[in-house]
C-alpha cells in the first residue's frame, strides 16, 4: 500500500532527507545495526532506522522487505514498521485502503504460517492493531472473519500451520488491545464487541485442546490464546469448560506452564468473584491436585510444586470473602486452607530448596481482613474455625523463619543469604498481622514454648529452634504495645539463660532486648538483667549493628533510669570507639546512644563524662590540623566531625513537657547554667576555626563542620544564644572565602530560630547581606555549575520572608538583583532548584504590600518573572513542577491582580508563544480561567496541568493517564 501525501514532521529533527528512506538504505542500516561493532555507528542506525519506521516511505519499503528472498531480520523490521505505521498513524490511512490494507497483511501472514515465527507474530500484531482500529463499525465480525479465513481448505499452507498462524493472531489480538493506544470511549466499544467475539474463539479452543489428534504445539498455544482472552474480563461461567481442559492439561509436563498460566488468569479476574457457584466448581479441582503436588514436593521438583501453588493462593487469595460467604461450604474451603498452609510449609529452605512458600503470605493477609470484616455472629463461628489454624500458621512460619545448620549455611551465595533475610522480614510482618487475630494469647504461647525449650533437660534444644522463637517475639514487640502483657517479665528472665553460640542467634537476642526497650522504661528494675548482654556484645565486630542499635533504643527510651549504669556504658562505649571495632555509621549510632544517656545526668556529670569521651578526638584533631591536607587525615577529620555531631543531635538537657498536654512540643529552661554542648563548642570553637582555614575549600569537610552546628542548634534552640555572634561571624567568612551550600543552610537555620529576637538579629542580618552579596555575584560569573547553592540559597531568601520580612527593608539589599537572579534560577534543569525558586516568590509576592522594594521590584519586573511562569508551563520545565508554577501563578493573581490581568494578555499575545500548538482561543481561555480564580489553589493547578499537557500536545492522549 502506497502512501501519496507527505507525513507532516516524519522525519524529525536533523533526519536524513526523506528521499533517503529506500528499500537500500533501510537493509544497509539494519546490516549497520546488527553487525557493524562500531557502538556509535549502531546508534546511528538505530536512530536513523526509527525515523524511517515513522516516514511516509515507510508504507512503500515495508511490504518489499517482506519479499521471501529477504533474511528474517530485515523481514522483521518491514513488519515491526506495518505495525507502527498502522497503530499510530490510523488517522492517515484513508477509508478506501483499508481492505487492500487487510488483505494484504492476510496474505502475508498465511506465506509466513510456515515461514520465521518472529515474522509471523509482527504480521499477526499489525492484523490485530488495524482490526481494533476498524472495530466494530468497519470490520464488525473481525474475529469470526479471522477464523473463517484461516479454516479455509483452499490455502496453500497446511492445516497445523494454519492453525497456530490464526492461534498466534488470536493471541496476540487481546495483547494489542491492552496496550492500545485507543481513546477511552474507543476502548469501551472495542471491549464489548471484543467480549462478544469470544463466541467465535472459545469453542475453537475446547475442540483443538479435547481434540486427541491435536499435537503438542498446537494444545500449547491455545492454553496461551485462552490465557491472553481471558485478562478481557471475559464472563468465567463462559471459561468453565476452557479452565477444567486446562486442568487436566496439567498433567502434561510440556503443558503443565502453559496450564498454570491460564488457569491463574482465569480465577484471578476481578469480575470472576460474580461467579460463586464456577468458584466453588473449582475448589475440588485444585483440592484434586494435591498429590501431584506432594510428589513433586517429595522429588524436588520445584517447578511443579510452584505451580500447583500459584492455582491454589491464586483461588484462595482472590476470592476469600466470596468463598467463606457460602458458609454450607465451610469445609471445602477449609480443606483448600489446609492446602495452601501445605504449600507456606513447604519442605527445605527458602531460597534454595524451595521458592514456593513466599507466594502464600499475602493469602493469610486477606484471609484474617476477611474474617474479621464479617458482623459479629458470623465473625465469632469463623474466628472459631479459624483460631487453631492461625496458631498452626505461627508454628509453620516460625519454623520456616529457621536457619539452616552452620555448615550448610556457609555454602550459600550472598544473594541467597539476602533473599532469606527478606523472607524473614516478610515472616516477621505477616507475625505482627497475626496479632491482631490472636492477641495476648499468642505472645503466651511462644513464650511457653521458648520456656519449654530452655528449661528441659531431656534433648539438647538446636539454637536455630530458640532463635526463631526469639524472632517470632521480636516481630511482634517492635511494632504491638506489649506493655502490659504479663509474659514480658518472664521472657526478660529467660534471655539470660540463652546459651548464646552464634552470630545469628546473639543478633535476634539483641534485636529482641531492643524490641522491648520501651517495656524496660516501664519496668527500670529489669534493665540490668539485660544490658550486661548488650553491653558485652558492643566489643563483637559481627555485632555491630544489632548491638548498637539496641544500646541507642535503651538509652532513648530508658535515660532517666540509667544514671546508676552511665560510667559503665560510657567506659565499654570508650574502649570500643577507641578499638575501632565498629564502622563509621555505627560510631556514629553509638555517639547518638550516649548523647540520649547524657541529657539525664546532673550538668557537672555530663561535663565530667564529656570531658573524658572527647577529649582524645579533640587531641587527634589538633594534631590532624597541623598536618598538611591530604585524603586520609581528611577521612578522620570528617569522621571526628561527624562523631560530635551526632553527640549533639541528641545531647538535650532541657526536658519537654508531655505531648499529650498540648499541641506543640515545647522546651522548659533549664536552671542549671550554661548548656554543656555550648560550653564543649565554645572549647573547640577555635580548633574547628584552624581546621577549615586549612580545608575551606573542601565541600565534605565544611558540611561537616556545618553539621556539627546544624545538629546543636535544631537540639538546643534557644540554648543555643550564646553561640550566635561567633558562629555567624565564622560563616561569613567560610562563605566569602568558597560559597557553599551547607553554610547557606545553616544560615537558614539560624534565621529560623533567632531571626526574630532583637539581641540576635544585628549579627544574623549583616551575615543575611554578606550571603547575598557573595551568591549575587556568583550569578553574575554564571550560576551554572553551582545548582545546589541556588538551592539553598533560595531557601534561604523564602525562610528570610516567612520568619522575619525585615531583613528584606535593608537598604544594603539589592531586592532587584536577587528577584532577577529567582527567575533565572526557574530555568535551571534541576527540579529541587527550581522548586525551591517557586517557592521563594510564593513567600515574596504576598509581601508586596508590606516592604515597599519588594512591592516596586514586582510592579517592575513582574512581567519577567510571568514570562519565566510561561514559558516553564510551555514545555520547559518538568511536567512534575507544574503544581510549583500554578503557586506563583496563583500568588500574582492573588496578590497583583491588576498587574497581572494586564501582563498576561500582553505575554500571551506574540503567536508561537508559549507553545507553537496552541490557538488564540485556548490561550483566552487560560488567561480568563486563572484571573477569575483568586480563591482556590487547587482549581489553578488543574487548569495548568490542562495548559501544559496543550502545550506539549498530549492532551487527551495515552501520557495523561497518570497525570
Amino acid at each position: 500500500m502506497e502512501r501519496r501525501e507527505e507525513q507532516p514532521g516524519a522525519a524529525g529533527a536533523g533526519a536524513a532527507p526523506a528521499l533517503d528512506f529506500t528499500v537500500e538504505n533501510v537493509e544497509k542500516a539494519l546490516h549497520q545495526l546488527y553487525y557493524d561493532p562500531n557502538i556509535e555507528n549502531k546508534n546511528l542506525a538505530q536512530k536513523w532506522l526509527m525515523q524511517a519506521q515513522v516516514s511516509p516511505q515507510a508504507w512503500h519499503f515495508s511490504w518489499q522487505l517482506l519479499q521471501p528472498d529477504k533474511v528474517p531480520e530485515i523481514q522483521y523490521f518491514g513488519a515491526s514498521a506495518l505495525h507502527i505505521k498502522i497503530s499510530r498513524y490510523w488517522s492517515d490511512i484513508p477509508t478506501d485502503q483499508y481492505e487492500s490494507l487487510k488483505a494484504q497483511l492476510f496474505t502475508q501472514i498465511t506465506r509466513f504460517a510456515s515461514g520465521s515465527k518472529i515474522v509471523l507474530t509482527r504480521l499477526c500484531v499489525a492484523l490485530a492493531s488495524l482490526a481494533l482500529s476498524m472495530m466494530p463499525d468497519a470490520w464488525p465480525c473481525a474475529v469470526a472473519d479471522m477464523v473463517r479465513l484461516f479454516q479455509a481448505e483452499d490455502s496453500p499452507v497446511d492445516g497445523q500451520g494454519r492453525c497456530l498462524a490464526l492461534l498466534e493472531l488470536l493471541t496476540v489480538l487481546p495483547e494489542e488491545f491492552q496496550t492500545s493506544r485507543l481513546p477511552q470511549y474507543r476502548k469501551g466499544l472495542v471491549r464489548a464487541s471484543l467480549a462478544v467475539e469470544c463466541g467465535a474463539v472459545f469453542p475453537l479452543l475446547e475442540q483443538l485442546l479435547q481434540q486427541p489428534s491435536s499435537p503438542s504445539c498446537v494444545r500449547q498455544k491455545v492454553l496461551k490464546c485462552f490465557s491472553s482472552w481471558v485478562q478481557l474480563e471475559v464472563p468465567l461461567q463462559d471459561c468453565e469448560a476452557l479452565i477444567q481442559a486446562a486442568f487436566a492439561a496439567l498433567q502434561d509436563s510440556e503443558l503443565f506452564d502453559s496450564s498454570v498460566e491460564a488457569i491463574v488468569n482465569a480465577i484471578s479476574q476481578p469480575d470472576a468473584q460474580r461467579y460463586v457457584n464456577t468458584l466453588l466448581k473449582l475448589i475440588p479441582l485444585v483440592l484434586g491436585l494435591q498429590d501431584q503436588l506432594r510428589q513433586a514436593v517429595q522429588n524436588g521438583d520445584m517447578e511443579t510444586s510452584h505451580g500447583i501453588c500459584r492455582i491454589a493462593v491464586a483461588l484462595g487469595e482472590n476470592h476469600s470473602r466470596a468463598l467463606l460467604d457460602q458458609v454450607e461450604h465451610w469445609q471445602s474451603f477449609l480443606a483448600l486452607v489446609n492446602m495452601i498452609m501445605f504449600c507456606t510449609g513447604i519442605p527445605g529452605h527458602y531460597p534454595v530448596n524451595e521458592t514456593t512458600s513466599s507466594l502464600t503470605l499475602t493469602f493469610w493477609y486477606t484471609l484474617q481482613d476477611d474474617i474479621l470484616s464479617f458482623e459479629a455472629e458470623k465473625q465469632a463461628v469463623y474466628q472459631q474455625v479459624y483460631r487453631p489454624v492461625y496458631f498452626q500458621l505461627v508454628d509453620v512460619l516460625l519454623h520456616k523463619a529457621q536457619f539452616p545448620s552452620d555448615e550448610e549455611y556457609g555454602f550459600w551465595s550472598s544473594d541467597e543469604k539476602e533473599q532469606f533475610r527478606i523472607y524473614r522480614v516478610d515472616i516477621s510482618d505477616t507475625l505482627m498481622y497475626v496479632y491482631e487475630m490472636l492477641g495476648a494469647e499468642l505472645l503466651s504461647n511462644l513464650y511457653d514454648k521458648l520456656g519449654r525449650l530452655l528449661t528441659s533437660s531431656e534433648e539438647p534444644y538446636s539454637w536455630q529452634h530458640t532463635e526463631a522463637l526469639l524472632y517470632g517475639f521480636q516481630s511482634i514487640a517492635e511494632t504491638i504495645d506489649v506493655n502490659y502483657s504479663d509474659v514480658v517479665p518472664g521472657l526478660i528472665g529467660l534471655i539470660p539463660r540463652i546459651s548464646i553460640s552464634n552470630v545469628q542467634l546473639a543478633d535476634t537476642v539483641m534485636f529482641t532486648i531492643g524490641a522491648l526497650s520501651e517495656w524496660l522504661a516501664d519496668h527500670p528494675v529489669m534493665i540490668n538483667s539485660v544490658l550486661p548482654l548488650v553491653l558485652h556484645a558492643l566489643g563483637n565486630p559481627e555485632l555491630s549493628v544489632s548491638s548498637v542499635s539496641t544500646l541507642k533504643k535503651i538509652c532513648r527510651e530508658c535515660k532517666y533510669d540509667l544514671p546508676p549504669y552511665a560510667a559503665n556504658i560510657v567506659a565499654v562505649s570508650q574502649d570500643v570507639l577507641m578499638k575501632q571495632i565498629h564502622k563509621t555509621s555505627q560510631c556514629m549510632w553509638l555517639m547518638q546512644a550516649l548523647g540520649f544517656l547524657l541529657s539525664a545526668l546532673q550538668v557537672e556529670e555530663i561535663l565530667k563524662n564529656l570531658h573524658s569521651l572527647i577529649s582524645p578526638y579533640i587531641q587527634q584533631l589538633e594534631k590532624l590540623a597541623e598536618e598538611i591536607p591530604n585524603p586520609s587525615n581528611k577521612l578522620a577529620i570528617v569522621h571526628i566531625l561527624g562523631l560530635l555531631s551526632n553527640l549533639f543531635t541528641t545531647l538535650d538537657v532541657s526536658h519537654h513537657e508531655d505531648e499529650h498536654e498540648g499541641p506543640e512540643l515545647r522546651k522548659l529552661p533549664v536552671p542549671q547554667g550554661p548548656n554543656p554542648v555550648v560550653v564543649v563548642l565554645q572549647q573547640v570553637f577555635q580548633l574547628i576555626q584552624k581546621v577549615l582555614s586549612k580545608w575551606l575549600n573542601d565541600a565534605q569537610v565544611v558540611e561537616a563542620v556545618c553539621a556539627i552546628f546544624e545538629k546543636s542548634v535544631k537540639t538546643l534552640l534557644d540554648d543555643f544564644a550564646p553561640m550566635v555572634p561567633q558562629l555567624c561571624e565564622m560563616l561569613g567568612r567560610m562563605y566569602s572565602t568558597i560559597p557553599q551550600a551547607s553554610a547557606l543552610d545553616l544560615t537558614r537555620q539560624l534565621v529560623h530560630i533567632f531571626a526574630h529576637e532583637p539581641a540576635h538579629f544585628p549579627p544574623i542580618e549583616a551575615l543575611f547581606l554578606l550571603v547575598t552579596s557573595v551568591t549575587l555575584t556568583l550569578f553574575q560569573q554564571g550560576p551554572r555549575d553551582h545548582p545546589d547553592i541556588v538551592d539553598s540559597f533560595m531557601q534561604l531568601l523564602a525562610q528570610a520572608l516567612k520568619r522575619k520580612p525585615d531583613l528584606f527593608l535593608c537598604e544594603q539589599l539589592d531586592v532587584k538583583a536577587v528577584f532577577q537572579c529567582a527567575v533565572l534560577a526557574l530555568k535551571f534543569p534541576e527540579a529541587p532548584t527550581v522548586k525551591a525558586s517557586c517557592g521563594f516568590f510564593t513567600e515574596l509576592l504576598p509581601r508586596c504590600g508590606e516592604v515597599e522594594s519588594v512591592g516596586k521590584v514586582v510592579q517592575e519586573d513582574g512581567r519577567m518573572l510571568l514570562i519565566a511562569v510561561l514559558e516553564a508551563i510551555g514545555g520547559q520545565a518538568s511536567r512534575s513542577l507544574m503544581d510549583c508554577f500554578a503557586d506563583i501563578l496563583f500568588a500574582l493573581n492573588k496578590h497583583c491582580f491588576s498587574l497581572l490581568s494586564m501582563w498576561i494578555k500582553e505575554a500571551l499575545q506574540p503567536p508561537g508563544f508559549p507553545s507553537a500548538r496552541l490557538s488564540p482561543e485556548q490561550k483566552d481561555t487560560f488567561s480568563q480561567q486563572i484571573l477569575r480564580e483568586r480563591v482556590n489553589k487547587r482549581r489553578v493547578k488543574e487548569m495548568v496541568k490542562e495548559f501544559t499537557l496543550l502545550c506539549r500536545g498530549l492532551h487527551g492522549t495515552d501520557y495523561t493517564a497518570d497525570y
